[in-house]
């Protein structure tokens, strides 16, 4: 991974994201997973993220991405299960059994967590030995 720079700013914002279906029903398997994943690479292309490492599980997904500082995480979230929710009823209309009245694919929460190129001890230590 590597830093991007903009006008005014130099920044490696790493993530990684791990979104669950809803109910943890296990649906990623097969196609329906393979779909879920290059939906999700096609929408970074066209989007202000990039997906470094993307693997299915059975009801979840994870994702090692980079993102830009001009959205927050949550916006990020927000804009993958969207884009991938509709794309899902499409591809699978018959899901809508599995979901009651709600055509809702991931749950409403997400686990996300900060990874970069150097260990948090590396940080601890440079800041530290700084003035």
């Amino acid at each position: 991974m590597e830093y991007e720079t903009k006008s005014h700013c130099k920044y490696l914002i790493a993530l990684h994201l791990i979104l669950v279906v809803k109910y943890r029903k296990q649906l990623l398997c097969g196609a329906l997973g393979q779909f879920v994943k290059v939906s999700i690479v096609e929408l970074s292309k066209t989007s202000d993220f990039a997906v470094e490492e993307i693997e299915i599980d059975k009801d979840h997904i994870h994702i090692l991405m980079t993102i830009s500082p001009k959205y927050s995480i949550s916006q990020h979230v927000r804009n993958i299960k969207q884009a991938t929710n509709q794309r899902i009823w499409s591809f699978a209309p018959s899901l809508k059994r599995q979901f009651w009245k709600e055509k809702t694919f991931w749950s409403d929460g997400y686990f996300t967590c900060s990874v970069g190129n150097a260990s948090a001890e590396t940080i601890r230590k440079y800041i530290q030995e700084q003035g």
